[in-house]
């Protein structure tokens, strides 16, 4: 019976392992597609945006992987954890 428990262990940590990597890598986007990314992003953000030309400044300052996790995101939450 202890064997199967290991085994089962074992299954947990490497789905946990694997669903962590896949959580915390995005799709790069380029710094070209930041009118789509600001455009994502106010959508979710709704009235708590911040202004256009900031977020413009704050997009051609973020990472391709930051933009991309910016585009993967559909909470308000999730926005604030990409920067």
């Amino acid at each position: 019976m202890t064997l199967l428990k290991s085994k089962y262990f074992a299954s947990g940590i490497i789905f946990g392992v694997l669903l962590l990597q896949g959580c915390s890598s995005y799709e790069p986007v380029s710094v070209s597609k930041c009118d789509a990314v600001i455009k994502h992003a106010k959508k979710v953000l709704g009235e708590m945006a911040p202004t256009h030309s900031k977020m413009q400044a704050e997009c051609k300052a973020a990472t391709d992987q930051e933009r991309g996790c910016m585009m993967a995101a559909t909470t308000k939450g999730q926005i604030s954890q990409c920067l």
